[in-house]
């Protein structure tokens, strides 16, 4: 459970730099070399490539060769991981600001 909670707060540290939100944002598009990302970003080919090392050491960008370019995309398992956890922390948000509330929670509801 540790290595799943550090490897939770690496990928949530990688996305804190606003470059490398705009990387995962421009992954998002789909797969990109790494002179196409670094053309629609405001720092050099080498500071693009010095952050998709730490999103790639974070597991949420797998590189792979094609020819002599390097081919960038998102790790679909990485990002769902993250998004399980956002939906977590919803759903609890939701259920207490209900109990403050008075009101049944969402899931009480649906039974």
């Amino acid at each position: 459970m540790d290595a799943n909670r550090n490897a939770d707060a690496e990928r949530w540290g990688a996305l804190a730099d606003g470059t490398r939100l705009a990387i995962v944002a421009r992954l998002a598009e789909g797969p990109l070399a790494v002179g196409k990302l670094a053309a629609g970003l405001p720092v050099s080919r080498s500071a693009v490539s010095q952050h998709l090392k730490i999103l790639k050491d974070a597991g949420l960008v797998e590189g792979a060769a094609e020819g002599t370019r390097r081919i960038y995309r998102l790790n679909p398992v990485a990002l769902a991981a993250l998004r399980d956890q956002l939906d977590t922390y919803w759903q609890r948000a939701l259920a207490g600001y209900a109990e403050a509330a008075g009101a049944p929670a969402e899931d009480d509801r649906e039974a």
